[in-house]
């Protein structure tokens, strides 16, 4: 599934300018589909503004792909909308895109002079109940083919006026992105099976929004649990359950890259689907990219997910509290400086002001944060690479729990070693030296960055002795970009605000994304 995330360091030829939106994600779609080979593109007008009028738009103007690989039956678009509950302002944006859903069913079946509807499915983002779905999927059934029943005038209806509304229904898949819901993702999804009976359901499930939240290793054990849970409910209820999984190239955000690509697929089992996000399309060649998108097609579903015993449950549960507590711990004292760096993220699409989960969250007072992709991007701009903050946790655990994380994070150490070259001891020391500086630029109590500082310190040291992993830079290129994120940390303390974005953008280069 090709997305739109704004994670990719580098631009794709085909744009003018540096922000990826109008026509060129309609040729983007066109890319993904013809020249990637994805399957399906997510439309997302969820915190960003988006083309409703795409389906024309593709079907004029690819006529001959389109003629060949029929949307909607072999290639596919899906919406993504925003949820009313949380979207508070634009929130009747999500009336405007199932609007269009029978809009795209007359310009298909005019374009292919049969009945046909192109766009089918919709992703509700940040779903925490069942009847959020069914509010959704009623909404569309009343609203939106239900007005074809209405009397205009006399015996006229709307219906013989304007049309009928097709499809009659359509298809709900939960995005689900927070720990809470995460954890009871059975109950969330089951009342929708037993009211509306379906054969099959996709359910997404995020990984980078609980990776900003609560931390990397948090991020990939609550997939592990909803993944087992979803196996459990796929049994009993004896409907189909499709996992899909967000993911980025970095290990903070999933680690799905074209030289990643057999220990993800081992640390997935179970998986549907795959998010292609921009960095992976955009900042390694088109023909890795290529050959990563038809490796997933091949390989995806693959294998079955683990159904976890309750006693190991119970054990993964309390690893969750004890890192979600230290990563917390850190990142709420650090917030207004990566803030402050996450300003010099450049926009990679025409997205609104949004902050993450991590913003509501009871247990960290009041500390706001950017999205995912700025946050982890600041990180790794300060050579503080997120993978690692809070992972003196593991002091925490019993012999038990340590075992049982192994077990469960397949890529434990594979994914701490991936990032081990980004961390900079020196921007480490320089923070350390001048945190007071640092603090009164950024407008933190120097006593709390200094706390902060040294936790990192501490869980760094943890690492190299519990994983054996050797931390910083190893070869000539990472040592080039310490480099960099050291001049991007002078830059920024000298306010030099130019030289300091384009050190990021050239560290996010060699990363290969932005975050």
């Amino acid at each position: 599934m090709s997305t739109q995330h704004p994670d990719n360091a580098s631009l794709p030829s085909w744009i003018e300018g540096e922000v990826i939106q109008g026509d060129a994600e309609i040729y983007e779609a066109y890319f993904a589909y013809s020249i990637l080979g994805c399957q399906e593109v997510m439309w997302d007008s969820e915190g960003k503004d988006v083309d409703t009028h795409v389906t024309r738009k593709l079907l004029s103007s690819y006529e001959g792909f389109f003629k060949d690989n029929a949307l909607g039956e072999d290639v596919f678009l899906t919406y993504r909308i925003p949820n009313p509950r949380i979207e508070v302002t634009e929130k009747k944006i999500l009336v405007e895109s199932l609007e269009n859903i029978p809009v795209a069913h007359d310009i298909a079946s005019t374009f292919y002079k049969r009945d046909t509807s192109p766009i089918f499915e919709v992703i509700l983002p940040f779903t925490t109940s069942g009847e959020e779905l069914l509010w959704l999927l009623n909404y569309y059934k009343k609203a939106i083919v239900g007005v074809e029943d209405i009397e205009l005038h006399g015996t006229t209806k709307v219906a013989d006026w304007i049309g009928s509304f097709k499809p009659k229904k359509i298809e709900v898949i939960p995005l689900i992105e927070d720990m809470e819901s995460i954890l009871k993702i059975d109950a969330i999804v089951k009342p929708y099976l037993q009211t509306i009976k379906p054969k099959h359901m996709r359910v997404f499930i995020a990984r980078s929004d609980p990776a900003l939240n609560y931390g990397l290793v948090c991020a990939v054990i609550l997939c592990k649990l909803a993944f087992s849970q979803l196996k459990r409910l796929e049994t009993e209820t004896d409907t189909a359950l499709y996992p899909v999984l967000g993911v980025g190239t970095m290990p903070f955000r999933g680690h799905l890259t074209p030289d990643n690509l057999k220990p993800f697929l081992d640390e997935y089992k179970g998986l549907c689907t795959a998010t292609i996000q921009s960095a992976l399309k955009y900042d390694f060649t088109t023909q890795e990219v290529k050959k990563t998108v038809e490796t997933l097609n091949k390989e995806l579903p693959r294998g079955e997910s683990n159904v976890i015993t309750s006693h190991e449950e119970k054990a993964l549960r309390n690893i969750l509290i004890k890192f979600m507590k230290k990563y917390q711990k850190v990142v709420e004292k650090i917030a207004p400086l990566i803030n402050s760096v996450a300003s010099f993220v450049p926009q990679r699409r025409a997205r609104k002001l949004h902050i993450g989960l991590f913003g509501y969250s009871r247990n960290v007072g009041k500390a706001f944060l950017p999205r995912a992709i700025p946050f982890a991007g600041a990180l790794y701009t300060l050579g503080i690479p997120p993978e690692y903050i809070g992972f003196d946790a593991v002091q925490k655990l019993t012999d038990e729990e340590w075992d049982v994380l192994q077990t469960h994070y397949v890529n434990l150490k594979h994914d701490i070693q991936k990032v081990a070259g980004y961390l900079s001891w020196q921007n480490l020391n320089m923070l350390k030296e001048m945190h007071v500086q640092v603090a009164k630029k950024v407008g933190i109590e120097s006593q709390k960055l200094r706390l902060a500082i040294l936790e990192m310190t501490k869980g760094l040291e943890v690492i190299e002795e519990n994983l054996g992993v050797k931390l910083g830079p190893k070869n000539l290129t990472q040592r080039k970009y310490e480099n960099i994120t050291n001049n991007f940390l002078i830059s920024f303390m000298e306010e030099d605000k130019k030289t300091a974005q384009f050190s990021l953008q050239e560290a996010a280069k060699i990363r290969k994304c932005l975050g």
